[in-house]
């Protein structure tokens, strides 16, 4: 990735303070960094503080840098670390993180419950309570036999100009981005994406910017994720969402689960499990699942409802997350060049 571009994610951060201030060296508190909306992660970390009187400071990013500008401050802070919990929204950059050997091993009590694939090899980080990547349509602008069944029907005449996603540097759209290249190999995901562009995509901030411009009439279908795609189910817009690829011959829908893991160094690690062992839980998944973010439980014991598709209804894409990891920086260079401002 160009540098421009990372020092734009590093500086691009947003602090909100949840009880008190990330200095200092307190035990009675866990700093946390979150690319999970804040709106969606705030509430959880505030009544576990209310509940054990532990603060649990929070700094967020910005949509526009989403989780790389996290990761980045990260490696920029390991001599001298200020994060104790990552709490990661997606999990290629979590699985980076760990291969520079800045997250510190733990086993949170439920380690069983959770899948191995959503697993760190070396112990250091752990998936939970996913979102799909979907297509959401206008239905006032397209009728079912104009709708896009897949990732690839982005690319027909007839929706030229009139397909949008976030910038494909940041968040799940770079995460997506990265599962291609390791999914297609770099030659046929290079060309899908100059194909996007060459169709006249348009190019948002991030994937909630993505969903209200299907839900207002801007474009006629975004890529985005199911949390952004629910808030404007929910608010009433004429929107549908679409689970791209979802037969068992065809690619799939890419599921990515958020990820909780402890940064290397921290001098509050005992804090940072117990917090840590809390959100991996199948009470915060049941929270998750049922709260605005719509978010599909990963856990085997999970007995949440869930208002969205799972990969239990759908076709999930089949995808080696490490070498989708691997694939982030040949995918970041193509990207940052094609989709430069």
């Amino acid at each position: 990735m160009n540098r421009r571009w990372i020092r734009c994610a590093s500086i691009a951060l947003v602090c909100v303070v949840c009880g008190c201030g990330l200095g200092g060296d307190g035990p009675g508190k866990v700093v946390v960094y979150s690319a999970l909306d804040r709106e969606f992660a705030a509430p959880l970390l505030e009544a576990y503080s209310k509940s054990t009187s532990v603060a649990t400071p929070v700094k967020f990013d910005v949509e526009s840098t989403k989780t790389v500008g996290l990761v980045n401050l990260i490696i920029a802070e390991a001599a001298a670390p200020r994060c104790d919990l990552f709490w990661n929204n997606e999990i290629l950059n979590t699985i980076r993180l760990s291969e520079k050997g800045l997250l510190a091993k733990f086993e949170p009590t439920n380690a069983g419950m959770i899948p191995d694939v959503f697993k760190g090899s070396q112990g250091d980080w752990y998936g939970f309570a996913a979102r799909a990547r979907v297509l959401l349509v206008n239905t006032q602008i397209l009728g079912e036999s104009e709708r896009p069944q897949g990732i690839g029907d982005l690319l027909k005449p007839g929706l030229a100009g009139r397909v949008g996603i976030a910038k494909p540097l940041f968040g799940t759209t770079a995460t997506h981005a990265a599962c291609l290249f390791a999914a297609w190999g770099d030659e046929r995901a290079q060309a899908y994406f100059r194909a996007l562009k060459a169709n006249g995509v348009h190019v948002f901030s991030g994937n909630k910017q993505v969903a209200i411009a299907v839900g207002s009439g801007e474009i006629a279908v975004g890529l985005t994720d199911t949390d952004d795609a629910m808030g404007e189910v929910e608010a009433g817009r004429p929107v549908a969402i679409i689970y791209p690829d979802r037969e068992p011959s065809q690619l799939g829908t890419l599921f990515i689960p958020n990820t909780i893991a402890i940064v290397k160094g921290t001098r509050r690690l005992d804090a940072a499990k117990r917090l840590a062992s809390h959100l991996l839980s199948p009470e915060i998944e049941a929270q998750l699942a049922a709260g605005p973010s719509a978010q599909i439980p990963l856990l085997k014991t999970s007995s949440a409802v869930t208002r969205v598709e799972t990969p239990m209804t759908v076709h999930a894409m089949e995808i080696d997350f490490a070498a989708a990891a691997s694939a982030w920086g040949r995918a970041a260079q193509f990207l940052a060049a094609e989709f430069a401002e």
